[in-house]
């Protein structure tokens, strides 16, 4: 898994989550395109407790792959059906206001 970690304007993390095999691809759905690229979801692998720790304080998170949505599900962090299937690859978001 790859994650990278964003501030925003207001100082509140935005978090870029995919699955490792992913990277530099683009997957298109209708209307929509996703670019799994490195500026967003960066290059360092992180382990699952790193990912769980961070996930667990996050603010804005986006989510890309079936092992990343999984680990998001199993901890609680979203539901099952709680995603969007972009050429069969899970996407979600998590934003707590």
């Amino acid at each position: 898994m790859l994650l990278r970690i964003h501030r925003s304007a207001e100082n509140r993390e935005v978090i870029g989550l995919c699955d490792r095999e992913l990277i530099g691809k683009t997957f298109t759905e209708g209307e929509i395109s996703i670019s799994v690229s490195e500026a967003f979801f960066g290059n360092q692998q992180v382990t699952e407790e790193e990912v769980v720790r961070i996930l667990m304080d996050a603010d804005n998170v986006t989510i890309f792959g079936e092992r990343c949505f999984a680990l998001a599900v199993f901890h609680g962090l979203l539901e099952p059906g709680s995603c969007r299937l972009i050429e069969g690859i899970p996407y979600s978001t998590i934003i707590r206001l």
